[in-house]
Formats: structure tokens, C-alpha cells, sequence
């Protein structure tokens, strides 16, 4: 395994090689989920609750007195979301979970969160498509995805058993391009009351010039994966600021896109690009997950 390192420990870049043979994985994966101590969980919920509604501008709200306008209030857009949490009374740290384009398979929907409860954590997948009347976002983009995670914050926050100074914000493929741009500098995040704690973006489109995060991140993406490029992510972490938070990029080798999806073990093609399990990354990253985690939603 080789590191590169920007400015010393705060921002790194790990590319992930040695090969683990099939069989040492199981092992290792039973290793880890017998040393992890384990919270016993609830049923799931599901919930209701709206994004985040867009501000107005000061700009727009000068304009619309000049003119004698009366305003609407804006509105937050009606979504639903996914709750898992552990047994007891809390409060927990917790997780927000953004789905990709294609909207939630089964490692984000059941997976990853029941993975995340056993480690302590209170999580909310959220469904950002199925009240728009949307099948994917294969083909597009749609920024106010931002505005979902941080309406999940905000409910999360109302929770009793959730403490809202130790959430995350954690996103796969497109949810993961989420994350970067809602914890970005001068981004949406400074038009939002509540923060996030730190982000985790499993293979997302990065851009070398979306500026410094303001929490600390964990980025991770294959070497092969043509749809998040590594090379990408890479620009940008040597564009970052010398006040950056901590982020640390993982480049799995010789892996594509959606690698910690056992639901693509076969494989597949989509718009072009590969989308393949891969047993290796997937445990790799998991332990990276669960030591980022630990570290910054600590007490």
C-alpha cells in the first residue's frame, strides 16, 4: 500500500493494493463483526418529513418590496425517509444516508444501515425520489438533494434519543456528489442552522474546484471506476486550502464503481460504466468507515 500525503497527515491519499484471498476475507469479515461491539436494534420506520426550503435571496426579498410584492414562505419539499436505530434511550449519534441516481438498492436501504446500528448509530436513509414521481437521476443532476439532508438533520435533531452534535452525513454515488456539495465552503451549508459533523462519499463525482469541505471527510472510489474518476478526487484534494479539515481519500485498485454492493457481485453496465462488487474494497472500506466514524463522532 502507498500513501501520498498534502500537507503532511491532514489530507491523504491511500491507494489500496494487496490482495486478500477469498477465503481470509470471510474471515477477516467475521473477525471484524465479532470485535465490533454490537447494538442491539429496533424495527425500522418509516418516516415523514420535508428538505429544507430554499431561502430567498436578499436580493430577491429588496426587489419584491420595491415592487409592493407580497412573497410566498417557502416550502420545504414533502420526502420520506428510512429510520433504523439502536435499542435504548440515547441519545445516539446518527447518520443521514444519501441513495445514488439509481435510487435505494439494497446495500443503502437494508445493509449499510443495519451495519451502522450495530455499531451504535442512529440512521436515516432518506428517499429523495419517490415523492417527485422520480424512477433515477441516471441522466441528470439535482442539486436540492442538498436541502433533503439537511431537512433529515433537522429531523433528526427533534429526536430525543438522537444527539444532534454528532451527526454525519453519508452518500453513495450521486448521494455522495450530495454530500461534497452540502459540506462544502461558502456552499449550502452556510444558509443552514444545523451543521453536519463530518461526511463520507463512497465513489462520487468529485470537482477539483468545489473548494475546501467544512468537516472533516472520507472520500472512496475504485481505481477503475470511469464514472467517478479517482483522478478527480485526487485534484481536488491538491487544491485544498491549508485550513482544510482532515480528508482522506481511499483509491481501491483494479475496482469499479458501486465495489461495497453485494448486489452487483455478477456485475453490471450501466450508461457505459461498470458497476462490479468487489469483496476486497467492500471490507476494506467498511473498517475505514467504522474508524472514521469513531474518531470524529466521538464525545
Amino acid at each position: 500500500m502507498g500513501i501520498e500525503d498534502y500537507s503532511g497527515s491532514r489530507l491523504s491519499i491511500t491507494r489500496v493494493e494487496e490482495p486478500v484471498k477469498t477465503a481470509r476475507l470471510l474471515l477477516c469479515l467475521v473477525a471484524f463483526a465479532f470485535a465490533v461491539p454490537e447494538a442491539a436494534a429496533k424495527a425500522e420506520e418509516l418516516v415523514r418529513f420535508e428538505s429544507v426550503p430554499v431561502k430567498l435571496s436578499p436580493f430577491r426579498i429588496r426587489k419584491a418590496r420595491e415592487l409592493g410584492e407580497i412573497l410566498p414562505q417557502p416550502q420545504g419539499t414533502p420526502l420520506l425517509g428510512f429510520l433504523f436505530r439502536p435499542e435504548g434511550d440515547g441519545p445516539f449519534p446518527a447518520i443521514v444516508v444519501m441513495h445514488g441516481c439509481d435510487h435505494l438498492r439494497s446495500s443503502v436501504r437494508e445493509l449499510w444501515p443495519k451495519r451502522l446500528v450495530r455499531w451504535g448509530y442512529v440512521v436515516l436513509v432518506v428517499d429523495s425520489f419517490t415523492t417527485r414521481n422520480l424512477a433515477d437521476t441516471c441522466r441528470s443532476h439535482l442539486p436540492a438533494r442538498a436541502f433533503d439532508a439537511y431537512g433529515a438533520l433537522d429531523f433528526l435533531s427533534k429526536l430525543g434519543f438522537v444527539d444532534a452534535q454528532r451527526v454525519a452525513l453519508m452518500g453513495f454515488a450521486a448521494g455522495g456528489t450530495t454530500t461534497l456539495d452540502a459540506t462544502k465552503i461558502e456552499g449550502y451549508e452556510q444558509l443552514m442552522e444545523r451543521k453536519f459533523r463530518a461526511a463520507i462519499a463512497y465513489y462520487p463525482a468529485c470537482d477539483a474546484d468545489r473548494g475546501d469541505p467544512t468537516v472533516p471527510t472520507l472520500i472512496m472510489t475504485g481505481e477503475r471506476d470511469n464514472w467517478s474518476r479517482a483522478e478527480r478526487c485526487q485534484k481536488r484534494l491538491a487544491r485544498l486550502s491549508d485550513n482544510a479539515p482532515p480528508v482522506e481519500l481511499n483509491i481501491y485498485k483494479g475496482v469499479y464503481h458501486n465495489f461495497d454492493a453485494p448486489e452487483f457481485m455478477v456485475g453490471r453496465r450501466l450508461l457505459g460504466h461498470i458497476e462490479k462488487y468487489d469483496p476486497d474494497a467492500a471490507a476494506k472500506s467498511m473498517r475505514s468507515v467504522y474508524a472514521f466514524l469513531r474518531k470524529y463522532l466521538a464525545n
